[in-house]
């Protein structure tokens, strides 16, 4: 008799403990499950805006160092870059167009947006992909002649996604000067460009304005910044304001999965803005 109920336990026992790592290999199995649909049902797009200062570290003022800017662009692992202040074949830098050779280092598409001819070459603003670039225009941007403002453009390229989706991605940089008044101008104007694009679009730039400026409130009326309450982007030592963003419409396209100013003090004036968004 004992015997048969020493049996009978340990056979309830074996029931019990199959049945503990059946359900524990099922919840292990759901879990799993349950996180590869999630990351499965999200895309992500890593935003690169960068003021190269045209290679020129501040610390070296005669000096170009392509090699850093790249490198700063490969540890990002960026998937699109809008880049401003960039030289093409200029005195100062040299033979080549700084953007395609960054991208041809980096393995990536290239688009050029001269702004004005410079040291009997150009200098202006670019896009960098990983994807396919389909098409791209360059916009000049306006200026009221009496300020005698630098011109300005904003460069657009059409971007193939994976997923076969499109996006129009554009880098810009607005006019430097102390007074709102260009900005404003070039604000207005790049809202009027994109306002009727059916497309998403993602605009990211140096846009020498703050914040709380105008300049940057006329943005957020078509735009949804990657930051509110922005981390400062210059100076790169020390920094006390932000004046580069990344900005996309609408505002259902694209989920903002992070926002953050890379510390890399050497390489330019501006610190490099990256965001991680999600659609």
């Amino acid at each position: 008799m004992h015997e048969h109920k020493t049996v009978n336990q340990q056979l309830t026992k074996g029931i019990i403990m199959m049945m503990i790592l059946f359900l524990s290999g099922y919840q292990m199995f759901s879990q799993e499950t349950l996180t590869s649909n999630f990351e499965d049902a999200s895309n992500e797009l890593k935003v690169l805006s960068y003021n190269i200062h045209h290679a020129n570290p501040p610390i070296h003022k005669d000096t170009i160092d392509l090699s850093a800017i790249i490198q700063v662009i490969k540890d990002s692992d960026a998937d699109l870059v809008a880049l401003q202040e960039v030289d093409s074949n200029t005195d100062r830098s040299g033979l080549g167009n700084q953007a395609q050779q960054i991208g041809d280092a980096l393995g990536m598409q290239v688009f050029f947006g001269k702004a004005i001819d410079f040291q009997n070459g150009a200098y202006g603003v670019a896009i960098l992909s990983r994807f396919p670039i389909l098409k791209s225009k360059v916009y000049k941007l306006p200026s009221k002649p009496e300020t005698q403002g630098e011109p300005r453009v904003l460069a657009m390229s059409l971007i193939q996604l994976p997923d076969d989706h499109s996006i129009w991605f554009a880098s810009t940089h607005l006019d430097s000067q102390k007074e709102d008044t260009n900005r404003l101008l070039q604000i207005e104007e790049l809202l009027n460009i994109t306002n009727n694009i059916n497309l998403p679009v993602l605009v990211a730039g140096d846009f020498n304005a703050v914040e709380n400026s105008a300049v940057i409130a006329s943005l957020d009326n078509l735009f949804t910044r990657t930051c509110t309450s922005c981390p400062p982007t210059i100076p790169v030592q020390n920094p006390t304001k932000a004046i580069d963003y990344i900005a996309f419409k609408p505002k259902s396209f694209f989920k903002i999965k992070s926002h953050i100013v890379i510390d890399e003090e050497y390489a330019s004036d501006h610190l490099p803005v990256l965001s991680i968004l999600q659609w």
